[in-house]
């Protein structure tokens, strides 16, 4: 078929050319590989029309098959985004464009945000394309005859693919396609097509694999398109030769008006919530006729607020917005030309999806500045610029055999129409994240569901499904049913509350874990404002406006984003080219004082070199070791380290790290040279060595928490009265050491391993950074003071235990004490 000459295909086209523009290649191969009967991916830069390469093969089909005016088509369309702000903006373009192409289709949105009204409705009547996060479609499943929702289904879309790849998350999307897929299938309708849409991913063919398993008509299109993107770095007057984390960002803070002003609109991306809201008061204190022209936008903040935000930026109402990842993915805001990083964002693809959100439009030029918040991350600055250029961008890994959310799903089945076991494990086995199944496995899912397993059978309550007359398994409990219901998900936050003025009006949320720690009278920020802490009521925070112009800023759990592996090489390169001055890149000009005075007190390190620093003062001895691998990997390389040290002689250590290194300090003398050096960084009984280096029997204990949510065993309580944090981790103690003592075989124990040791302590990656340490020369050296590299890992862990005023008292010091040397 010629897509050229049909009906549909000119009638894209006249559309198109009214608004004076013509389809990109990328789009067209798009919707020819589509009205062939493919499935696929579509990558492309952001701004050149992703969405219109899925969504108008889609229309164009319709066309072609003339749907008479005014009668239901049914569901056509299930596009799924992971974020519910990103839904909202697709179906304001999606009516328009269906408006003026006069297709007569509606498009529903279903999520968090939806109400109960939209819901029934849409129960009576499915809309012909709906928009719908991975949560939201297994809540679909569990409805009673969903079967027949799907019966004219002919695309299922999944959006932000790369988001999703590599979560628990992705694996919903996975299931809910293989059980859409049978269900077609038994009813004897066509192949479904499905399609993902991406932007920067570095294993693109491993995401269309994942997303389209065992799929025989299948096609990447790539979008051979270049995306200008212009990085400029904010750079210091002069920088303070002994750096340390967060000391600069302020600091520059200035630079960024005239930016702001200059511009239509600014997104400026902060890496933590809690650092938003301090951002938000300092730039108001800089020029405070930024009032009402300024804002903040974060998931904690109220929904109501969020809405209103996002239309500003779309009308351009407002100058800038300070957000954290919540705004990472969208449609388009027109208005936004600039866009501002605060701090490394750890990731080059983070990093051009960012960027990204400005000058959205083809052939316009995306423009980004980087604002470091210390004065090494300028040399990440430089590494994000050649990891951009030359493409260098990080893989999503997918997640496989997580039991968690199989457990999940399978109760949601039965919760719905019920299923026969026999069907559903030929279907998983057919995605890519159960595929390696056993039967021995799936006879233990079956007998958890059904009894609770080996160690729970005594009890009724895990008794949660049972064989129906008609041989489906079901879940006969209603109360099972809606408790199930209200949990759908793999997303466990810490227990939030939501923070409520005295004179009522919401203002967002904050987890309980900080709540504990506030009194009476104590003052905090929240979206932009001070509030004072009254009480909590009813699982309410009760504040009121305060005057007081010091608060505060909560620090949500997760905050740090971990260095990419990818990004560690590119830094790692750069600092061979730190010293002689051959580079172009003008962030290392700006830090080449710093780099002479580290290789005047110790050394700069080259790609092929590791560098341990021994410094001795009155505090101890130190060693500090530069593997720039990341905060995560140095964290369980530090305990490792310091393990493999204390077999030598007894020797107890302290450690602190950050992004570039760690540091281990003793009371005692540590012994170190090159063969020790070797030894201690060495690949051999890893798995062994790290399990007797941290307690990994109580990371997996926490990790469980999460796993015991997502599978059902502990509940979780009802909207208004969530179960407290402790609480929960309490329960799922107590289940991992009943599994642990009577249940050996458990697979969520298992999991609850395998996420701590391939997730939490990443040790792949762990081990590829040894291999590399192990062919590398080992550079030890014995500064009599602290050095550029080591003082702000000295920095980081004296934050933990003082006060910002003590801490600042404290660098004066230790700076007098270094500049002596």
């Amino acid at each position: 078929m010629d897509i050229k000459k049909t009906k549909g295909y000119k009638q894209v086209k006249d559309w198109l050319k009214a608004d004076s523009k013509k389809p990109f290649a990328f789009q067209e191969e798009a919707w020819d590989y589509y009205l062939k009967g493919y499935s696929g991916l579509v990558n492309a830069p952001t701004g050149f029309g992703k969405t219109y390469s899925i969504f108008l093969a889609v229309v164009i089909e319709a066309l072609n098959q003339h749907p008479p005016k005014g009668k239901k088509q049914n569901l056509q369309l299930i596009w799924i985004t992971p974020l519910r702000s990103l839904a909202k903006d697709l179906a304001r373009a999606m009516r328009q464009t269906l408006l003026e192409l006069g297709l007569d289709w509606t498009v529903g949105v279903r999520n968090g945000d939806t109400s109960q009204a939209e819901k029934l409705q849409q129960k009576k009547s499915m809309p012909e394309v709906l928009l719908i996060t991975p949560e939201s479609i297994h809540l679909l499943l569990a409805q009673k005859n969903s079967s027949g929702l799907f019966k004219n289904l002919k695309c299922v879309v999944a959006d932000e693919w790369h988001e999703l790849l590599g979560s628990k998350r992705g694996v919903m999307v996975e299931l809910a396609l293989s059980r859409i897929k049978g269900l077609r299938q038994s009813a004897g309708a066509q192949a479904l097509k499905v399609w993902g849409i991406s932007a920067t991913i570095g294993n693109i063919g491993e995401a269309m694999e994942v997303l389209t398993p065992n799929t025989e008509k299948r096609h990447i299109v790539k979008a051979d398109l270049e995306k200008k993107i212009e990085i400029k770095s904010i750079l210091p007057d002069d920088v303070e030769t002994l750096p340390w984390a967060g000391h600069l960002g302020l600091k520059l803070a200035y630079k960024l008006l005239p930016i702001i002003a200059q511009s239509k609109t600014t997104l400026i991306f902060i890496n933590t919530r809690g650092q938003t809201e301090m951002w938000y008061q300092h730039l108001l204190n800089l020029d405070p006729e930024l009032a009402g022209q300024l804002a903040i936008h974060h998931g904690s903040i109220d929904f109501e607020l969020r809405n209103w935000i996002e239309d500003a930026l779309h009308t351009g109402q407002l100058k800038a917005v300070i957000a954290t990842s919540s705004l990472d993915l969208g449609v388009d805001f027109k208005p936004v030309d600039t866009v501002v990083q605060v701090g490394s964002p750890k990731g080059v693809a983070r990093f051009l999806q960012r960027a990204g959100r400005s000058g959205h439009s083809p052939y316009e030029t995306s423009k980004i500045y980087f604002l470091p918040t210390h004065a090494l991350e300028l040399v990440e600055a430089a590494a994000i610029k050649e990891a951009a250029k030359t493409k260098n961008i990080e893989s999503r890994e997918p997640v496989i055999m997580v039991f968690d959310t199989l457990v999940q799903y399978l109760v949601t089945l039965a919760i719905g129409d019920g299923f026969d076991d026999k069907v559903i494990y030929e279907e998983i086995k057919n995605t890519h994240a159960f595929q390696l199944i056993e039967p021995e496995e799936w006879d233990w899912v079956m007998t958890f569901i059904t009894s609770g397993g080996e160690s729970l059978t005594a009890y009724t309550e895990f008794k949660k499904v049972a064989k129906d007359d008609d041989g489906l398994w079901k879940v006969k409990s209603r109360q099972l049913a809606m408790r199930h219901r209200l949990h759908i998900g793999t997303i466990v936050s810490d227990a939030m509350l939501k923070v409520k003025f005295l004179s009522g009006g919401y203002i967002g949320m904050i987890e309980e874990y900080f709540v504990s720690r506030l009194n009476a009278g104590d003052n905090f920020r929240l979206a932009g404002r001070v509030l004072e802490f009254v009480q909590v009521k009813d699982m309410t925070v009760i504040v009121k406006l305060s005057k007081n112009k010091n608060a505060v800023s909560p620090s949500w759990l997760g905050g740090r984003l971990p260095l990419s592996s990818n990004l560690g090489a590119v830094l790692r390169k750069k600092y061979n080219e730190a010293l002689d001055q051959e580079h172009e890149d003008e962030e290392l000009d700006v830090v080449y004082p710093l780099f002479l005075l580290q290789e005047k007190r110790s050394h700069v390190p080259k790609s092929t070199e590791l560098l341990i620093e021994m410094i001795s003062n009155k505090e101890g001895f130190h060693l500090f070791a530069y593997p720039f691998e990341g905060r995560l990997v140095h964290e369980v390389l530090a305990a490792l380290v310091a393990y493999r040290l204390s077999r030598l002689l007894p020797i107890s250590f302290s450690i602190a790290m950050n992004d570039y290194g760690f540091e281990l300090l003793s009371d005692t003398e540590i012994p170190m040279d090159d063969a020790i050096a070797y030894d201690v960084f060495s690949p051999k009984n890893l798995t062994k060595d790290i399990s007797a280096s941290i307690n990994s029997t109580e990371m997996a204990r926490r990790k469980f928490r999460d796993i015991a949510c997502i599978s059902g065993l502990v509940f979780q309580g009802y909207p208004g009265k969530y179960v407290a944090n402790r609480h929960l981790q309490s329960s799922a103690g107590l289940f991992f050491n009943v599994f642990s003592d009577f249940d050996k075989h458990n697979l969520l124990l298992r999991q609850a391993y395998d996420e701590v040791f391939y997730q939490q302590l990443e040790e792949p990656r762990l081990a590829a950074a040894l291999e590399r340490i192990q062919q590398s020369e080992i550079v030890i050296t014995t500064p009599k003071s602290f050095t550029p590299l080591s003082f702000p890992i000295k920095v980081d862990s004296l934050r933990e235990s003082m006060s910002s005023e003590a801490l600042e008292e404290r660098i004066a010091r230790m700076k007098a004490e270094a500049t002596k040397w």
